[in-house]
């Protein structure tokens, strides 16, 4: 009896010890596997990060090298950095920004693009990042009518001459053109501005800001618009109707665009191609889009044209922007923003 007992013990406790070794075989393995799964989904993992950030910095370097307006910069280093030396030049350009700095609490600068839709585009971008909204009579107007009236209504059919900046000739075309140009200008105005929430207006206008095709589409339409108002004006003045301000007489005096026709051909027409806008182009463009435009003019520091407004006489109810320039030609954004 105790042999038969002993002897079931024995081949209890084997039995035991052969299944611990198949169990611990199979827990090895298993553990195995696991490792060598935690290890290939952490390399996975990683390989993955790694992957999504080289894309997000490549997407971000793109987006950055086709914004059209930069992200803010401090004003004293941009002074620094692009006015190096002694020149009389690059010393009063180093204390014109000194001046802002101290004086108008001017911080940071964001660089606008260098062409000849610089102005448009400083004036634009800035109505747009600040939710500015439509000036009032283009809330009681649909401005995708105004080609439209000009051609049809007023008989404007020299506006197959207008020229799409550099695209100098667009001939029958023109008037479908523009219209997709309202079209744009109109949609994004409105989106834009009813964006109350600033990061996600910001993401909105750098997203629109770094697409020539589209943003070129809103700088034709304001200088259709600044068109169709000068036609306006000039039809008022031929008849009588009513006053108008005294920019459109100024604007007429001038021998190169006494009246909308020659103001299109020597004027709007090579804005974005060869020119940027005048003076007396700045006025009506602040007087069109009801803000008003102050412009820092560093080339004239020191005299009374270092801060000029445009147009001059304005509503109080009017939003400013700021403008800056170092010779009139291209502009940048100044920011007090601390």
């Amino acid at each position: 009896g105790r042999h038969e007992v002993w002897s079931w013990k024995t081949a209890s406790k084997e039995s035991l010890c052969l299944m611990w070794q198949k169990v611990k075989v199979q827990l090895m393995l298993s553990m195995s596997f696991l490792t060598a799964l935690f290890w290939y989904c952490r390399r996975l993992y990683s390989f993955l990060a790694q992957l999504l950030k080289r894309w997000s910095n490549y997407l971000q370097r793109q987006l950055i090298r086709n914004l059209s307006v930069l992200p803010e910069v401090d004003l004293l280093g941009y002074s620094a950095r692009e006015w190096k030396g002694e020149t009389k030049q690059a010393k009063q350009m180093r204390e014109a920004y000194e001046e802002l700095f101290r004086s108008c609490h001017i911080k940071y600068l964001r660089q606008v693009r260098r062409d000849n839709y610089s102005v448009v585009r400083a004036v634009l971008f800035q109505i747009f990042s600040q939710g500015i909204p439509f000036p009032s009579w283009m809330k009681e107007r649909d401005i995708l009518k105004l080609p439209e009236k000009l051609l049809y209504s007023q008989g404007c059919n020299w506006i197959q001459q207008y020229s799409f900046g550099p695209e100098r000739y667009t001939g029958p075309n023109a008037f479908g053109k523009l219209r997709k140009c309202m079209e744009a200008l109109k949609t994004n105005w409105a989106e834009i501005s009813a964006t109350r929430d600033y990061e996600e207006r910001g993401s909105m206008c750098n997203t629109l800001f770094s697409d020539e095709s589209k943003e070129y589409k809103l700088y034709e339409a304001i200088k259709f618009i600044m068109l169709y108002e000068v036609v306006e004006a000039y039809e008022q003045i031929k008849s009588r109707d009513e006053p108008v301000h005294n920019l459109f007489s100024l604007l007429f005096a001038r021998d190169s665009s006494s009246d909308p026709l020659s103001f299109m051909m020597n004027h709007l027409n090579s804005i974005g191609d060869s020119t940027c806008l005048d003076q007396v182009e700045l006025f009506l463009l602040g007087y069109l889009l009801e803000v008003k435009i102050r412009v820092y003019r560093l080339h004239r520091f020191n005299t009374e044209e270092f801060q000029v407004n445009y147009p001059d006489q304005y509503r109080r109810e009017w939003n400013e922007i700021s403008l800056l320039t170092e010779d009139d030609r291209y502009y940048h954004i100044p920011l007090s923003r601390t």
